[in-house]
């Protein structure tokens, strides 16, 4: 049966067959998989490539356990998301990322002060955020591990310095992500071709709005860049729409706690499963064990959606704070 593959894939395969590493590999490999239509012409050629994604898979975590020379930027995804933080020098991205996690990358007033990326975990509603703190962009050179980091990721912060041209920053900042073929997702519309495309759901932080005037400075702003980009006014000081950040990055990510219970027993509400939005029961059952996603014969569901204890099929679509009881 012929496969019919569009154009789309083969220009995929061939960045694929460009990248250099074990991480970028299974990046473009993964970009040239989504390409391949599913229907029963494709099936053997996607199982293919999955077994093949797999074993780069593999090869790349027994790289990082072996001892081999590994890249800082290849970080491990925890908790529910990986947000990259990313903007010019002296933005002030580190002095956030303390503020906001329990990480300690270095703060200082010296730009370039960080030079190695530094994870840390962002606490919102009992859930866990990777935020990641990276060094400066910078045309002159950036390395590419920390391109593929951002390619990786689930989601930007730009942060700019509101007192120091941030239409310019802002205007660099962008240019240098395109460049490199990483497009904020609003402006997918723009690219007729999607192939080798990174497109990213991208938040501006303006920080150092440490005050009334700079307000007026943020405002000003925003005029200026015609309300075409999605920003917030921040301050890593002063503590300004922190909370506001934390609860936009929940909701952005698309993130429900879901709360496992036994038959006759309360739900363990102090460590949810994290799911994504649009999740099953079936997906759940596969996240708590194989036999029960082999075996499941119903649930039993608690939440604002349905009646307590409502039975419910393996269809069913879960809610933020559901609790859930299987049934084998």
């Amino acid at each position: 049966m012929p496969t019919n593959l569009p154009p789309d894939y083969f220009e995929a395969e061939q960045l694929y067959k460009e990248a250099q590493t074990p991480e970028e590999k299974v990046a473009r490999l993964e970009e040239m998989i989504s390409t391949i239509p599913k229907h029963k012409g494709t099936d053997h050629l996607r199982a293919d490539w999955r077994r093949r994604l797999a074993k780069l898979k593999e090869a790349a975590q027994t790289r990082k356990k072996t001892g081999g020379q590994v890249s800082p930027y290849v970080i491990d995804k925890e908790g529910a998301g990986q947000v990259v933080v990313l903007g010019p020098a002296n933005a002030g991205k580190s002095a956030l990322v303390a503020a906001l996690t329990n990480a300690r990358p270095e703060v200082s007033a010296a730009p370039f002060s960080t030079w190695t990326p530094t994870p840390g975990m962002m606490l919102v509603d009992n859930v866990q955020i990777q935020l990641i703190d990276t060094p400066p962009l910078n045309a002159d050179y950036i390395d590419p591990e920390m391109i593929n980091l951002i390619r990786r990721a689930d989601y930007l912060l730009l942060v700019l310095n509101l007192q120091t041209n941030p239409d310019q920053q802002l205007e660099q900042i962008i240019q240098i992500l395109e460049g490199y073929r990483i497009i904020p997702d609003h402006r997918e519309s723009l690219y007729d071709s999607k192939i080798g495309l990174a497109f990213k759901p991208l938040l501006v932080l303006a920080n150092k709005c440490d005050d009334e005037d700079t307000v007026e400075v943020y405002e000003l702003f925003c005029e200026l860049m015609d309300h075409e980009w999605d920003c917030l006014p921040v301050s890593a000081e002063t503590g300004r729409n922190l909370g506001m950040l934390k609860q936009r990055l929940f909701d952005e990510l698309g993130i429900i706690r879901i709360y496992s219970k036994a038959p006759g027993k309360e739900p363990d509400r102090s460590a949810p499963f994290i799911m994504k939005e649009g999740n099953t029961v079936e997906e759940f059952a596969r996240k708590i064990h194989k036999d029960f996603y082999d075996n499941l014969t119903f649930a039993r569901v608690w939440g604002s959606s349905l009646f307590d204890g409502q039975m419910v099929q393996r269809d069913y679509v879960l809610q933020d704070e559901d609790v859930v009881e299987l049934r084998i």
